[in-house]
């Protein structure tokens, strides 16, 4: 092995988790210096996320947000973009879902599932677009593009809310409710067929099923196809690709396309499984979110999975953490904040030294 290399199933799983590890310790730290237990802390996390099925559900409803951000963020990150408008385009997707689900007259909620789907899709993708061909073609920066798109689409989702949308006499800016014909699977009702008991009030559902075979048909674009070789050929070495005759400015292109569908998709879930209707804060944070997701997760589809579980206990742990404890909500935050801090900026305080280590036990 050659000095500063790490083996790949270390790269993937020992610098991640070290990298968790030294934030939770960081986390226990803030705990006690507040009068708190840590220990009790953590138990309550983990019994408030995993130990009923009301825990596990809301963790898994938010996991499922987290899996479509995520792998928005991997997707471009592949072809080494930083696409940070997954809000945005989340955004757009759910306009997307409000419009098919409102005015196309479904007869069963399998058919409204695939039309949202794709009409989600399609919004998200045609918001990543434009971000797409000004880099591709103009040379703009994609990051500073996609952050001021997430402004934009806020603004042009309040907009629609406010003045299309919001039925007649309202106060609430939202769209009208759904048809009932559109709602969606709740996963007590899906577990329910095989005689497994499950709590019917967390909001999650059939979406769930829907990101993770998105995950398979991410890693199967990626590593089984000539798109997705293409992609990653062009993240490795945009002059090396572009002598074999990959343009650049196509694959950015498509890059971004799939990139924006995939945040997009989020809005099934959101939108359509939970709310029932459009909202003005439908996404709540998941498109940043998504960027911490992919990191740790290493940009591959199965690691963005386990990722976004990690992030989803953190979300519904947390919540019974600032609701039983004295512990404020903010430091919550805070935690979360860590993860993503140890995970991304900090990758390489944890990687450095993990590599040296492998470097002197291929020394002896």
């Amino acid at each position: 092995m050659s000095k500063g290399r790490i083996p790949h199933w270390a790269d993937v799983t020992l610098v991640p988790l070290t990298s968790v590890f030294l934030a939770f310790v960081i986390s226990a730290i803030l705990i006690w210096a507040i009068g708190e237990s840590p220990w009790a802390a953590v138990k309550l996390m983990v019994e408030g996320a995993f130990g009923s099925s009301y825990g596990w559900g809301y963790t898994l409803f938010y996991a499922t947000n987290f899996i479509f951000t995520g792998l928005a963020v991997a997707v471009a990150f592949q072809a080494r973009l930083f696409n940070i408008g997954g809000e945005g385009q989340a955004l757009l997707g759910g306009l997307g879902v409000a419009l098919v689900c409102l005015y196309i007259p479904w007869p069963h909620w399998s058919l409204a599932l695939i039309g949202a789907t794709l009409g989600a899709a399609v919004f998200g993708a045609a918001w990543a677009f434009i971000p797409g061909y000004l880099q591709a073609r103009r040379g703009s920066h994609i990051v500073i593009t996609t952050i001021m798109f997430n402004f934009i689409a806020a603004s042009l989702l309040g907009y629609f809310l406010v003045n299309v949308l919001r039925p007649q006499g309202a106060q609430d800016p939202s769209s009208p409710r759904f048809p009932s014909e559109t709602a969606l699977p709740k996963l007590h009702e899906i577990l329910g067929v095989f005689g497994i008991p499950f709590s019917t009030v967390p909001p999650v559902n059939i979406s769930l099923l829907v990101a993770v075979g998105m995950c398979f048909a991410v890693w199967f674009m990626l590593w089984r196809t000539r798109l997705g070789y293409q992609i990653r050929a062009f993240g490795e070495s945009e002059p090396a690709a572009e002598y074999a005759g990959i343009s650049p400015a196509r694959i950015t292109i498509y890059v971004m396309l799939i990139s924006g569908a995939l945040a997009g998709l989020m809005a099934v879930n959101s939108v359509m499984g939970e709310q029932q209707r459009l909202v003005l804060n439908a996404v709540e944070g998941a498109g940043f979110i998504g960027i911490a997701v992919a990191l740790m997760g290493r940009n591959h589809p199965f690691g963005v999975f386990l990722a976004a579980m990690l992030f989803g206990f953190l979300y519904q742990g947390g919540a019974e953490l600032a609701l039983w404890t004295g512990i404020p909500r903010e430091l919550i935050v805070v935690i979360q904040a860590l993860v993503i801090l140890f995970t991304g900026a900090l990758d390489n305080m944890v990687r450095i030294p993990i590599a040296r280590l492998f470097a002197m036990r291929g020394a002896r």
